[in-house]
């Protein structure tokens, strides 16, 4: 696969809101006209394939001790830990519901715990959530199975990593951002590199197979400078994979983020620089660079799948896992059943209200039409291969790509003018120029943002670059 090539003057012409596409069709498309029926309609008609389909799960901790300035997730900030236990409760009946869905031979072969802060939960706690998970489904023996969480290295002790993995986890994902200070201070979140080392100390010595560290770029107060100390010290450390953001300032949409004064946030030319300067020292470093803002080391799993074409891309990000269902538990969380997309509440209060009913709490999802099917394994080849298999899509869904997706190809064409993608009869292969402008040519075949596109003065979605 190719590193990608960064050229300025087009990251400047391209740079424009888009979805990342963790899905297709993206959130903003989910009606609410889609209930608990749709739902158990989903499972049972996914239960009803030939070969059981996998079972990934993801379990949504909303709880927070303090905001982070520039978070964007669904997140309430609390240090009344009593709330976790008033959460962890109604979790489990919403486990217990969601579980009599599937067959019992459908293997949960991965968990992932996001947040919010997840271990704002005690270990204890998380692993009293482990084990009512493996009671209400059927977990995978196979050594390819994960048990992953994000973890905020302020909130947890060595010693606490080790009861996590005696619970079963594997995998872990730590946040950084950047440690200069200043940045730290801009932001609300302090940090220490040693605080930050000896958990993923931890996590190898007590058997982790993966430690991942997140990085954000275009960060108030932040320089090259600064950025470098950070990357040489991350680098220095090894972690298995490194995700390294965009910064999306988005007030409107993110109520922390009006306390970052606009004017200590780095211009275009600075984000450039920032980025320039990530994917020249983790390139040479020896890191993959797997896609979006993704990397890792050429031994890592995700490089691994990268190479045999099994990379996935889902709301947890780039997974090894492609061939499961995705399970969303607790506020806010995304189910992808099926031919289907469904969310629970974004506000904790409704949540819980759906829980104490004895309802599945679904707000609001959609069934794929053919056609959100074929674009989102289009989006999806794209997003993981860098490439639209032309045939492949031909003999699978019965087209002609080229009188199907005729107005996608127009607009695509500036793109194959300026060398970021080639366009050929049985594959479009995007260029190492184009590597970071996967979510703008993945834009060319979305037909929802062709029927409407976003709104350039309140967006809805973050910057290309």
């Amino acid at each position: 696969m190719l590193s990608p090539v960064l050229d300025p003057d087009l990251l400047r012409r391209y740079d424009r809101p888009g979805p990342r596409y963790t899905s297709y069709p993206t959130a903003p498309q989910f009606s609410t006209a889609f209930r608990e029926d749709a739902l158990r309609a989903a499972a049972s008609a996914s239960n009803g394939d030939p070969i059981p389909r996998r079972l990934s799960l993801y379990v949504h901790v909303p709880f927070c001790t303090s905001p982070c300035f520039y978070c964007g997730c669904n997140r309430i900030i609390t240090r009344d830990t009593a709330r976790g236990e008033a959460y962890l409760v109604r979790l489990y009946r919403e486990i217990a519901m969601v579980a009599q869905l599937f067959d019992r031979d459908r293997e949960a072969i991965q968990l992932h715990f996001g947040g919010g802060t997840p271990n704002f939960l005690s270990p204890a706690q998380l692993n009293d959530t482990v084990d009512a998970l493996r009671r209400q489904f059927h977990f995978s023996d196979s050594p390819e199975r994960d048990i992953s969480i994000e973890l905020d290295p302020r909130h947890i002790a060595p010693d606490e990593v080790g009861m996590l993995a005696r619970a079963g986890f594997n995998r872990a994902s730590l946040g950084v951002q950047d440690f200069d200070p200043d940045v730290q201070a801009a932001v609300n979140r302090v940090q220490s590199q040693e605080q930050t080392f000896r958990i993923v100390r931890a996590c190898r010595e007590h058997g982790f197979r993966s430690v991942n560290l997140d990085l954000i770029y275009g960060l108030p107060r932040q320089t090259p400078d600064g950025f470098a100390r950070t990357l040489d010290a991350v680098i220095a450390e090894r972690p298995d994979r490194l995700a390294v953001y965009g910064y999306a300032h988005l007030p409107t949409m993110f109520r922390p983020q009006r306390r970052i004064d606009p004017a200590e946030l780095p211009d275009a030319e600075a984000r450039l620089a920032l980025l320039r300067l990530a994917i020249e020292r983790l390139t040479a470093a020896g890191y993959v660079y797997i896609g979006m803002d993704h990397f890792a080391l050429p031994d890592d799993e995700l490089a691994l799948a990268q190479a045999r074409g099994s990379l996935h891309r889902n709301f947890m990000g780039y997974t090894t896992h492609a061939d499961s269902d995705l399970v969303g538990l607790g506020v806010s969380a995304i189910s992808h059943i099926g031919d289907s997309f469904s969310q629970n509440p974004r506000d904790l209060p409704s949540w819980q209200a759906a829980i104490d009913e004895g309802r599945l709490p679904v707000f609001r999802g959609m069934h794929l039409s053919e056609d959100d099917v074929l674009r989102a394994e289009l989006i999806q080849q794209l997003m993981c291969r860098a490439e639209v298999p032309v045939d492949m899509l031909e003999r699978r869904f019965a087209i002609d790509f080229r009188v199907y997706f005729a107005d996608a190809l127009a607009r695509l064409r500036p793109f194959e003018g300026d060398g970021l993608v080639r366009v050929e009869r049985d594959r479009i292969s995007v260029t190492a120029r184009g590597r970071l402008l996967l979510r703008n040519i993945a834009m060319c075949f979305d037909r929802y943002l062709a029927a409407s596109p976003p709104a350039q003065d309140a967006p809805r979605y973050s910057r290309a670059i």
